[in-house]
């Protein structure tokens, strides 16, 4: 099995262990505002259980602290969030629930990401949406797909005319700049969204659905799988003051084209 087609089974695999456990969860907080749910867990071993079965060798980066999960295969393969995944020949980097809050409230957005880091860069990546039974994959060099159809972003030039989405933290404060970043881009595009899953905006960039998306406070498995996507569709991603994105800092412009992410980065710089 390839690599992507791998990241595909897992993807799936999880997302359909979330739909099965939604109407029985349990929710909790891990911290204020920041759902967790016995799901993400399962579903975070499920995908472990997959990738290391095929890539033992292979190190694995989780939202999800598994560390009390004695039994698993993985564990001596997991890595933390401080690792320096430039030093790693290949890692997994997987949110098994990207949209915690949404799936509680049973908004029907949220995913599973995963991605396969090659010396700290995404060389693989599938996110799944398990309602619409939609995944999203692509392959360093070979484009990106959704269900093995290929996408490419909107094209987009004019800021005034695109569909935006963002993300906040989840316990955002009034007088964040966050904030205020959203007001200055609600003044300035033609629409603006905040969906609740980033590995989702990602892909509809990617798609044509948004025009851009930009986020400050998530974390790399949130975007490690959707960033690979956004390159081999066609878009523009960048760290959020315009230099190269260093995926493990996660914060990042990503639009549908080049001329748009700079109007983009105009307004936001306004904060």
């Amino acid at each position: 099995m390839n690599l992507e087609a791998l990241a595909i089974e897992a993807a799936k695999e999880a997302g359909g262990l979330l739909a099965q456990m939604q109407d029985t969860i349990n929710p909790r907080e891990k911290a204020p505002k920041d759902l967790v749910t016995e799901a993400d867990v399962a579903s975070q071993r499920r995908i472990l259980e997959i990738l290391f079965a095929d890539r033992p060798d292979d190190y694995f980066l989780g939202e999800e602290d598994l560390t009390d999960e004695s039994d698993l295969p993985a564990l001596d393969r997991m890595v933390s969030g401080d690792t320096d995944l430039s030093e790693l020949e290949y890692c997994w980097v997987i949110d098994p629930l990207d949209g915690t809050a949404n799936y509680v409230h049973k908004l029907q957005t949220y995913s599973v990401s995963i991605a396969l880091l090659h010396f700290g860069e995404p060389v693989v990546a599938a996110v799944y949406d398990p309602v619409m039974d939609d995944c999203y994959s692509a392959t360093q060099g070979e484009g990106a797909r959704v269900n093995g159809s290929a996408i490419g972003s909107s094209g987009c030039e004019d800021l005034q005319r695109s569909l935006i989405a963002a993300s906040f933290t989840a316990g955002v404060e009034r007088g964040s700049p966050e904030v205020d970043r959203w007001v200055e881009m609600l003044y300035e595009c033609q629409a603006l969204r905040r969906l609740g899953s980033a590995a989702l905006n990602l892909c509809y960039v990617a798609q044509g659905g948004l025009d851009g998306y930009w986020a400050t406070s998530v974390k790399i498995w949130d975007i490690a799988a959707g960033v690979l996507v956004v390159r081999e569709a066609g878009g523009s991603i960048t760290a959020v003051d315009g230099g190269p994105l260093v995926i493990q800092d996660a914060k990042f412009i990503a639009a549908a084209t080049e001329s748009l992410r700079k109007q983009m980065f105009d307004v936001l710089c306004r904060v």
